[in-house]
């Protein structure tokens, strides 16, 4: 039986949580405890969940009794079916359903593909050079024949692949129902979102948090909130450390439970407004033709989707319009230079373009490095964004970017959350500029294997990201100087 009772004094929340953004509730760690336990206790289940799968918890209330369903992303040892778990939405892995029947056509498609290619490549004479070689299937008999069946293969992957979203249909808190292709279609509403997502990814539908509601809401259980850890290895591209909370992922996740939590009361989360002292930011140098400033950590460095203020609105307000060359995520905190005109932005700009800015941060991380790894080194790991979960971003040997940081070990210090826990304090100096390189070459496995404290996408949230930009230089763009400043990273031991 999937509906698991919780006996507990816990307090459940006011309303359910934000699943892209939260920190799980007790209630959500104590049910995570059980499944992991029963994992661990099933040998079949624990050899496929040690090469790495997500689980998903969904706190829920019958009768005034709270309990917890469980969920796993995908399938568990190749089954959908295990009576622990909430079943998935829809069953495709009937071997005598029409998915598995028209999966069936589709692989002889493609088996009798490759002996058309098999047979004509023997058949070539074995004079002809392989760079002059006719192509596989040149031969007169092949060649409508090979047309044809791929014309085949696609007409039937297409029509599979629309079938099976269709059968996809997903319930909402207010008792509405829509398929896969209608959350889709509404959910990107403009022609050209709609152009660009005409059809949902591959294996929506599929993942914990989906699963978890679907089931709740078919049962009549209320949701009150739910939380998904990663059990096991970590992908090869993706950073996932056993153990962890994840928040859902936004790429097929964030349409359908956008819709899927229509009707809930919803947690009331009020942050903290922005108050003038907070976003006080340091100016360090200026002259007629530039800043240079030490940005706060939780402050944009240009105004972005949400709505919170920004480094350049706050230096406009004081020095007129400003240009910026350069950004640092939102919590990431240090140094930044910031043009003044249009002349200085296009020349660091190209500083920037031709790596001739140099740029030194400081980090603590959130565990000792193992002691495998040497206090000081080179990582090399190329990088690519995840188009499923912006703006999470992957390893990816074959289509990344190449990204190369150096590190040193600076010092050890004590944990700012933890008295009794000693951390390394790193020093990062970039030689490429992607997209969150240091926080993912820091919690890659490939790479130091241990998240900067406080990073919610690669590790675990805390007070704050300790990432700082403690160190720049750069030619000034009108009297050539080079110009060097440095700031101390703020927690410091």
């Amino acid at each position: 039986m999937p509906f698991h009772p919780l006996v507990t004094t816990m307090e459940k929340p006011a309303g359910f949580n934000n699943p892209f953004d939260y920190e799980p509730h007790p209630l959500c760690l104590l049910a995570a405890d059980e499944v992991t336990c029963f994992v661990e206790s099933q040998p079949e289940l624990l050899a496929d969940a040690r090469r790495g799968k997500m689980f998903g918890v969904l706190i829920v209330e019958r009768d005034g009794q709270l309990g917890f369903l469980a969920a796993y992303s995908g399938l568990l040892a190749g089954r959908n079916d295990w009576a622990y778990f909430v079943p998935s939405v829809f069953d495709a892995q009937q071997p005598d359903g029409h998915f598995k029947t028209e999966e069936r056509c589709i692989s002889a498609i493609n088996a009798e593909l490759a002996a058309l290619a098999s047979s004509s490549a023997s058949s070539a004479p074995s004079s002809v050079s392989s760079s002059l070689a006719p192509s596989p299937y040149a031969t007169p008999v092949a060649q409508p024949t090979v047309l044809a069946l791929k014309a085949e293969r696609k007409r039937r992957s297409e029509a599979l692949q629309l079938w099976l979203f269709r059968q996809y249909r997903m319930l909402n808190a207010r008792g509405e129902e829509k398929d896969l292709v209608e959350i889709w279609r509404d959910y990107h509403t403009s022609p050209k979102l709609q152009q660009r997502y005409p059809l949902p990814p591959g294996g929506s539908g599929d993942c914990c948090a989906p699963k978890l509601l679907q089931y709740a809401y078919r049962q009549g259980l209320r949701p009150v909130t739910m939380a998904e850890f990663w059990y096991g290895e970590s992908p090869r591209g993706e950073i996932r450390h056993h153990g962890q909370f994840y928040p859902a992922c936004r790429g097929k996740c964030l349409p359908i439970l956008t819709f899927m939590m229509q009707g809930l009361v919803r947690e009331n989360v009020t942050h903290a407004r922005w108050e003038r002292p907070m976003l006080s930011v340091r100016t360090i140098y200026a002259d007629d033709d530039l800043l240079v400033v030490e940005k706060p950590s939780g402050l944009l460095s240009v105004p972005g989707r949400i709505e919170a203020p920004s480094l350049q609105q706050l230096l406009a307000e004081q020095y007129g319009d400003v240009f910026m060359p350069h950004r640092l995520d939102m919590d990431t905190s240090g140094l930044m230079v910031v043009a003044r005109n249009e002349a200085t932005y296009k020349n660091l700009q190209q500083q920037f373009y031709a790596r001739n800015i140099y740029k030194r941060y400081e980090a603590l991380l959130s565990a000792p490095l193992s002691p495998s790894l040497p206090a000081k080194g080179t990582i090399t790991l190329p990088l690519r964004p995840d188009p499923l979960d912006r703006p999470r971003q992957v390893v990816d040997v074959l289509h990344g970017k190449q990204a190369v940081t150096d590190y040193e070990v600076l010092s050890s210090c004590t944990s700012p959350i933890d008295p009794h826990a000693v951390l390394p304090l790193l020093s990062l100096t970039p030689h490429t500029g992607r997209t969150h390189q240091l926080r993912v070459h820091c919690a890659h496995p490939d790479g130091l294997g241990t998240p900067i404290l406080g990073d919610a996408l690669y590790g675990q949230k805390a007070h704050r990201l300790c990432l700082h930009a403690a160190e720049l230089a750069f030619t000034h763009p009108v009297t050539g100087e080079r110009m060097h400043f440095a700031s101390p990273a703020h927690f410091h031991c």
